[in-house]
């Protein structure tokens, strides 16, 4: 018998389109980094709601999440995999854990599945991007990468939206959980077919990953890469927490995480673009002075409006730098830029991991996110300038 993913993967007109890679690289990465990273984003004030779930505690379930991503992307550069079988296995444990997250009401549960998705979700993510960027150059469309990345923002928009109208529907957190679960796995099965290519790769090239000089240009670009991770992550984890503070209204609060989604979205497509015209070292320090902005504002224009601009300037910056930052790294680093990009993915996870924990320490004491947020900023900010300062002394494009 034929196996059916085999003979759709050997069959050029529908699987090796490349519309049909960059759709399911979208829906991948949507599921990826919409549920399996960031889907707690909006479901948080649902769980404070009708679990009576504490910010500090909200805190260490997202840390929980973004050290299972460190783990994830480190395990991700050795491990001996076909790339169908990362994408796949990491799709399907996104969609379990997610379930779980409905069904089960452990805090020590909790954490583990929350874990779990962190590690698939930089399985997927990783796998996904070498799977989708090698295909669509072999197609000679690598302008449809942008959509490919596109998907990470779609994904927090629409996991936003549902949470939206669930709120609406007066619908409780588990719920939440268990029909984002479900739409997770009704998506895996979709596009389970076009990552059975037998041509696919197993996983990342190694050639280059050692021999990478550490020199004070490397060590400037992880620093920058962990402050961007800790800078970004207090918005990306707490904004519909501070919508909340601001008005109980679900209609009005509950837009922060969409607006934020659809803005990502948006803003990887123009990343596409906006290299032909400016350097990728100066739109990431620029970008990261956006951020900044946009991570302050809450602070000095309290109030929904404050909320949903820095949704906006946060949001619409963020994987224009992931982006940026990438290509920087391969323009330092060169033949040895795998090398150079796991220790800037691994010092971003890490700041991820900080940023939630600063949070629930802060909060345990003033009652607030303002000290928390000043010290994003601020970091987002000292990072900017160093990658300016290198550039004013002649080191990028």
């Amino acid at each position: 018998m034929v196996d059916r993913s085999e003979s759709l993967a050997d069959a050029p007109d529908r699987v090796r389109a490349p519309a049909a890679v960059a759709a399911a690289g979208l829906v991948a990465l949507a599921v990826a980094m919409g549920v399996g990273r960031f889907a707690f984003t909006p479901i948080l004030p649902m769980m404070q709601e009708d679990v009576g779930l504490s910010v500090a505690a909200g805190g260490w379930l997202a840390s929980a999440n973004y050290a299972g991503y460190l783990v994830g992307a480190l395990s991700a550069i050795g491990l001996r995999m076909r790339a169908a079988t990362a994408i796949r296995g990491g799709l399907v444990a996104i969609g379990l854990a997610t379930l779980g997250m409905g069904l089960e009401d452990g805090f020590v549960i909790w954490l583990v599945l929350r874990a779990l998705a962190g590690v698939a979700s930089a399985w997927v993510l990783v796998f996904v991007s070498a799977w989708c960027l090698q295909r669509l150059a072999a197609l000679r469309a690598p302008a449809l990468g942008g959509t490919v990345f596109a998907g990470v923002g779609t994904g927090i928009a629409a996991a936003g939206a549902l949470c939206l109208a669930l709120m609406h529907a007066t619908a409780s957190s588990a719920q939440a959980w268990i029909g984002l679960g479900i739409l997770s796995l009704a998506f895996t099965a979709a596009v389970w077919p076009v990552f059975g290519d037998g041509a696919s790769s197993g996983s990342p090239a190694r050639s280059g990953e050692s021999g990478l000089r550490w020199d004070a240009e490397s060590v400037r670009l992880v620093l920058c890469y962990g402050a961007f991770g800790f800078g970004y992550i207090i918005p990306a984890t707490f904004l519909p927490v501070m919508a909340k503070q601001a008005i109980q209204d679900p209609a009005v609060f509950g837009w922060s995480w969409p607006v934020f989604g659809a803005a990502a979205a948006v803003s990887t497509l123009a990343a596409a673009v906006l290299p032909r015209f400016v350097a990728d070292r100066r739109l990431w320090s620029l970008s990261q002075l956006v951020m900044a902005l946009g991570v302050a504002l809450p602070v000095f224009w309290p109030g929904v409006v404050g909320i949903m601009l820095a949704a906006l300037l946060v949001g619409g910056t963020f994987m224009v730098i992931t982006m940026a930052g990438m290509q920087e790294a391969r323009l330092v680093a060169g033949e040895h830029a795998r090398a150079l990009m796991a220790a800037m993915t691994s010092a971003f996870a890490l700041g991820q991991i900080a940023g939630p924990l600063s949070v629930s320490l802060v909060v345990r004491t003033d009652g607030g996110f303002a000290p928390a947020l000043l010290a994003a900023a601020s970091l987002l900010a000292a990072s900017a300038y160093a990658l300016a300062y290198r550039r004013a002394n002649g080191h990028s494009k």
